[in-house]
């Protein structure tokens, strides 16, 4: 080595260290933790010597960690030594007073992070967003106003530009509409039912679609979607933009129809 670089324990030293999604922490991980929680020391890689740290520990999770226990996928002994004081914050769904205030939040923080505007959510936009189930909690809505804030063109946020995913436990796609698709949804549906308020048939385009082929359909929607800015795509998507570039050049050759920039705007005029 040629530099010495300190670990996330030690450089919080003196402060608080965040452990997010401890649930997902390997057993093997877990012990090693749980030893330096017990002795506030850790053994710096190369080391000879222990190191004192003081530091307080915040860890979070968003499954049931006494199932978890008993699962076998987290220790019984980390579990109490983490759980002095247990917070629970409740579904983004069960506090929906809180929707509105978030999304006004992440549409200031996307428009500044993205250089435009921050704009307004107009009545209809603000209602499609308190009546939608959020099952993906605030990391959903944070990503919903990222696409908005990207996707939107006039002098406000409209309904239109909240693309939501569809959810299958509230019996609707969260895109209404004729013809609507959302940019994660990967298939068009028409979000029609049945006389017995059934959705009707082709609401569930996905079934019988490989994993690759439901990749591909997002990767094109998402760009109809931003009319063929990959750099907004690959925002939308959560990938790099050379991972984006990489699957494009992949499907033209295999003879996809792979939207180009300001293409679709030339075939609107």
């Amino acid at each position: 080595a040629v530099a010495r670089r300190i670990g996330k324990f030690e450089e919080a030293n003196g402060g608080t260290l965040l452990l997010d999604e401890i649930s997902e922490m390997d057993p093997h991980l877990q012990a090693k933790l749980l030893r330096v929680i017990q002795e506030r020391e850790i053994d710096r890689v190369g080391g000879t010597q222990p190191i004192k740290v003081d530091i307080r520990l915040i860890a979070t999770s968003n499954r049931d960690l006494e199932q978890a226990i008993r699962d076998g996928t987290m220790r019984e002994d980390l579990f109490y030594r983490l759980n002095v004081v247990n917070i629970e914050v409740p579904a983004l769904r069960n506090r929906p007073q809180d929707i509105e205030f978030l999304a006004e939040h992440f549409t200031a923080k996307y428009a500044d992070a993205n250089g435009v505007p921050a704009l307004p959510l107009s009545d209809a936009a603000r209602q499609k967003l308190r009546s939608h189930a959020w099952r993906g909690n605030v990391r959903e809505l944070e990503n919903t106003m990222h696409r908005a804030v990207l996707l939107a063109t006039g002098e406000e946020i409209s309904a239109d530009m909240i693309v939501l995913t569809f959810d299958a436990n509230h019996g609707q796609g969260a895109n209404s509409g004729a013809g609507s698709a959302g940019a994660e949804g990967g298939t068009r549906t028409n979000g029609a039912a049945d006389a017995n308020g059934q959705p009707a048939a082709g609401q569930f385009g996905l079934v019988g679609q490989t994993v690759a082929e439901v990749e591909r359909d997002l990767i094109i929607e998402t760009l109809h979607h931003c009319l063929g800015n990959r750099t907004h795509a690959a925002n939308i998507l959560g990938i790099s933009i050379r991972t984006l570039r990489n699957k494009l050049k992949q499907y033209t050759g295999e003879g996809v129809s792979v939207p180009m920039p300001g293409e679709l705007d030339r075939a609107a005029l």
